[in-house]
């Protein structure tokens, strides 16, 4: 029986929906069953009634919600198939966080790739993207505009670390996300040799945790709250490196820490007035997204018979693929982050 590969997935106000195997990828909304391709909570929601993922991003859904977050869970191996409802789902790694997966849904010789959120730039953190060839590629577009060209890590890790040297004595405040950002920027650095103590907001402490549970060594992580209980706190933060949430980066306790260089680690931090907006003194172009050349050169490695694109700066995208001969179309799906970071709340950890 031949299928077609455009009735595998429907895009629907909920998400992207199987009608054969009556199953949701990622829904912005409880249902009976969902396919969660990482642990953003703009992606993976409580409250469905089983969930498939892989064992990481459960893990973080439990972090986050609560150990019963959904009726039932189900870890899924990458590579590893799952039949739903005569639907075969298998899991291959997207390079976003720890645990984020593609979703690969078939079904007599048709085959559907949603991306998730991914780039394909190396990450200590996570595994890599792999590429799929697929009929249909559903890809996200966060930073789908040509500005968007993300410099490399390593630059970046050396513009803080110039930055230590030459103010010594001030306190390095980096804003990042908690989820997948903050552990980045920690591993990078500890690539660079840097093995001094990381102090961490509140905020960043359990999923920092988890990420050592499961594998990732961070170093020396320190909650910075016990420092600041000290009499000296000021003097313990002369020349340290702090990881908060963005929304601590000007707040009343931020101005504990003392003189500080405030950091942004963001693929945003590429648009200067968003960093003079949040007050920032050193931007780091630090995105866990695909930016402009990494969405386009996959899409080319891809050859898709179709493109769909999900959220971010769909028409580029959209016009670009045309432009080269992929036929396209945005799928103006709502309820995903538009910044990017895939937080609703950056303290919420």
């Amino acid at each position: 029986m031949i299928i077609r590969p455009e009735t595998l997935l429907r895009p629907v106000p909920g998400g992207l929906y199987c009608p054969a195997g009556d199953f949701w990828i990622d829904p912005t909304r409880p249902v009976a069953r969902a396919v969660i391709t990482h642990g953003h909570a703009d992606h993976a929601r409580a409250g469905h009634g089983a969930v498939l993922a892989t064992k990481e991003t459960l893990a973080i859904m439990a972090a986050r919600y609560g150990a019963r977050f959904a009726g039932s869970m189900q870890a899924l191996a990458y590579g590893e198939r799952a039949a739903i409802g005569g639907i075969a789902v298998r899991l291959v790694p997207a390079g976003h966080v720890l645990g984020s997966a593609q979703a690969v849904v078939e079904k007599g010789g048709a085959r559907v790739v949603v991306s998730g959120d991914f780039k394909r730039r190396r990450d200590p953190t996570c595994t890599a993207f792999e590429p799929v060839a697929c009929d249909i590629f559903i890809s996200e577009a966060t930073f789908g505009l040509p500005v968007f060209r993300h410099p490399p890590d390593a630059g970046e890790i050396a513009k803080l670390l110039l930055s230590l040297s030459t103010f010594p004595d001030r306190c390095h405040l980096v804003g990042a996300y908690s989820l997948g950002k903050a552990q980045r920027v920690i591993a990078l650095l500890r690539e660079t040799g840097y093995d001094a103590p990381i102090y961490l907001h509140g905020a960043m402490q359990k999923l920092c945790d988890l990420y050592e549970a499961l594998g990732v060594g961070l170093g020396d992580l320190r909650p910075a709250q016990e420092m600041m209980k000290t009499p000296l706190t000021r003097e313990v933060f002369k020349g340290a490196i702090v990881i908060a949430p963005p929304s601590s980066l000007n707040d009343i306790w931020s101005r504990r820490l003392g003189d500080v260089v405030t950091c942004f680690a963001s693929g945003w931090m590429r648009v200067r007035a968003r960093a003079r907006q949040r007050q920032v003194e050193l931007p780091l172009i630090l995105s866990d997204h695909a930016d402009w050349d990494e969405l386009t050169a996959t899409v080319a490695e891809l050859k898709p018979g179709q493109l769909w694109v999900t959220h971010g700066a769909e028409e580029a995208l959209v016009h670009w693929a045309q432009t080269n001969g992929v036929p396209a179309r945005a799928l103006s799906l709502v309820g995903y982050d538009e910044d990017g970071a895939g937080e609703r709340d950056e303290a919420e950890a």
